[in-house]
């Protein structure tokens, strides 16, 4: 059986960074999240946004990874945000009552940008 992937990719502008995950965030990848989460600590940065778009799949070891960052992030004065979570996390966090972590202007995905059948798109 492969092994889930998860691809991390860090943007800085100043103080603040846009980390892109894209694939699966389990046991296995969430030492990834935690490590470049980490890293915008080290390096100074003040709001890191984490763009979860393309993250196909999240389990409670990605959630735990996020908690525990927010509250590193919280003690050092920096701002943790999640954009974008699939609606299975989304859901989480919910229930969890994380929302704190969403950045509320961006608490859902945007909408698909498939064109319709009619238009040459795929059904």
């Amino acid at each position: 059986m492969p092994h889930p992937q998860l691809n991390v990719h860090r943007h800085d502008r100043t103080t603040r960074a846009l980390i892109t995950l894209a694939g699966e965030i389990d046991f296995t990848t969430a030492p990834l999240v935690r490590a470049a989460l980490a890293a915008c600590l080290r390096d100074g940065i003040r709001t890191a946004d984490v763009d979860l778009t393309a993250v196909t799949f999240c389990d409670a070891s990605g959630l735990s990874t996020f908690l525990k960052a927010s509250q590193l992030a919280t003690d050092a004065g920096t701002v943790l945000r999640l954009h974008y979570p699939p609606p299975t996390l989304a859901r989480i966090i919910e229930i969890t009552g994380s929302g704190f972590l969403l950045h509320e202007l961006h608490a859902v995905r945007p909408p698909s940008r498939r064109l319709p059948a009619a238009a040459g798109g795929a059904p």
